[in-house]
């Protein structure tokens, strides 16, 4: 701290301030809501965004409600809760005017950026509850400026947008001053539930807690939130839209019981502790996780339902690193506050100083790249290039016929749901692809043998006219240099001008 008395009394800065920290990752926040651009991976973008800007549109771009066309008749196994909150905003933003794709997520982004920052807030109040001011302020910094999280949070991931409501809970059972929070504790962690279903394991973590404590009382008010909130957002909603309650819940449970034990075994059981520690760089990572296992017998109640959670997702079969940072502030907190046991030695005490000064010096130049990345760049601009092109059904060709494979287009931002998509991946494959077929545009992939690629198309169509050349921004680029199966590719797209009967 006397550094912080330092720079408090030269420059009037107060680095214990939970107002400051929460300044600061409110800044970081807008600065990623508004550079950070396109989508980090798949599932935030095609199966929420595209989904709950569709149905605004009256379309249904999954084929997941069954009066669309394409629906199999049965439910796919997603929950409505957070897709459908999209949907609502959406809604709402697209009344008040706004249109452009661009600004639509610019809003939905800063949205999101400061609901997160109930994340940093409870989290600093957890940490104080059960340890010290020193440490919550620790704590803050950390959730506040973690390389990956200010990027993360203005994303649609179900992993992350779930966190807000799962700490805000347990800060109630942390303060504990009322039986009536207990309910409202159940109601914000079911809602979290209802977010992403694997978040049940870590509800019934707490309920563990109360049940084994023989706090009975506090474990039956629990639950009924629990339930309570489980019960609307997936018993009426799927009753009203598939004619039964927790329709998608049933299609979920009974998928991953009978298909999903078909993914490959777990042959790496450390990997979601690699990934908690590896957030939080090394060595500082090492040392929150030396403390989180000695937070155990002290803070059970934040242990339990943390450990049962990573040690779900460790021995299913499914995983994916995003699916354990929905835990990552709770192993901040026990982290930080179990080490502090160990800070009356030097050598650990050294070593903590040490290894949060090598984490600032290489955090901080992630954070600012990261809150920086346009990700899916060349993807989110090739579509975008088609907004109000005064074009209906657009037909569009991928050509990726060298070694650079068409990726998934996002319509949501061409504000084209009709649009269609031919790939051509292969040179084997005529021009056409499909003999007759004649498109409203073209996208090339890839910059290899591009100039004769392009003169071939012009035999076919002699008005080809370039609209735009779609650069991958630098992580974009860097990731794909160090693994090619990252498909962020340069793109150019070009028009035919043709007039195709549609």
């Amino acid at each position: 701290m006397n550094l912080n008395n330092t720079l408090k009394s030269k420059f009037n800065i107060d680095f214990s301030s939970f107002k400051l920290i929460l300044i600061v990752a409110l800044i970081i926040r807008v600065i990623a809501a508004i550079f950070s651009e396109g989508y980090g991976m798949h599932d935030d973008h095609f199966l929420v965004i595209e989904a709950s800007t569709s149905w605004v549109d009256g379309y249904d771009y999954n084929g997941w409600l069954p009066w669309s066309e394409g629906n199999r008749g049965k439910p796919e196994g997603h929950s409505f809760t957070y897709v459908g909150l999209n949907y609502i905003f959406f809604y709402i933003v697209k009344f008040l005017g706004f249109s452009d794709p661009k600004i639509l997520m610019l809003l939905n982004r800063l949205f999101h950026a400061f609901l997160s920052l109930l994340v940093v807030y409870f989290g600093m109040k957890i940490t104080e509850k059960i340890s010290n001011r020193k440490n919550a302020v620790i704590v803050g910094w950390l959730l506040a400026l973690i390389s990956v999280i200010p990027f993360l949070s203005v994303r649609n991931l179900v992993e992350l947008s779930a966190i807000p409501f799962m700490i805000w809970g347990v800060w109630l059972l942390i303060k504990n001053e009322k039986k009536i929070n207990f309910l409202y504790a159940g109601l914000l962690v079911g809602l979290a539930v209802s977010f992403r279903y694997q978040i049940s394991v870590f509800a019934i973590g707490i309920g563990i807690y109360y049940f084994f404590k023989w706090e009975f009382k506090n474990f039956f008010i629990y639950t009924l939130g629990l339930m309570i909130a489980f019960g609307l957002t997936q018993g009426v909603v799927d009753y009203l839209i598939w004619g039964y309650p927790f329709a998608e819940f049933i299609t979920y449970s009974l998928y991953n019981m009978e298909e999903g034990v078909q993914y490959l075994p777990n042959s790496n059981y450390l990997m979601y502790f690699w990934v908690l520690m590896g957030v939080l760089l090394f060595p500082l990572g090492l040392l929150v996780c030396i403390g989180f296992f000695r937070s155990a017998k002290k803070y059970f109640l934040l242990f339990l339902p943390t450990i049962i959670f990573i040690l779900f997702h460790t021995f299913y079969p499914n995983r994916q690193e995003r699916f354990i940072l929905t835990v990552l502030p709770f192993f901040i907190i026990l982290g930080v506050v179990g080490y502090q046991s160990l800070m009356d030695r030097v050598f650990w005490r050294k070593l903590w100083n040490v290894s949060f000064v090598i984490f600032w010096i290489l955090n901080i130049p992630l954070v600012i790249a990261l809150s920086f990345h346009y990700s899916k760049k060349s993807r989110v601009e090739a579509m975008y290039s088609l907004y109000n092109n005064n074009l209906e059904n657009e037909r569009i060709l991928l050509e990726g016929s060298r070694n650079t494979k068409p990726s998934q287009m996002p319509k949501f931002y061409a504000n084209s749901w009709y649009c269609s998509f031919t790939d051509r991946i292969d040179t084997t494959q005529s021009l056409d692809v499909f003999e007759g077929n004649k498109y409203d545009y073209i996208f090339f992939f890839g910059d290899e043998d591009l100039k004769s690629r392009i003169n071939e198309y012009k035999l076919i169509y002699a008005k080809l006219s370039l609209v735009k050349k779609c650069e991958p921004s630098m992580i974009d680029n860097i990731a794909r240099t160090l693994n090619p199966r990252n498909s962020n590719q340069y793109i150019e797209v070009w028009k035919t001008n043709e007039p195709i009967q549609k």
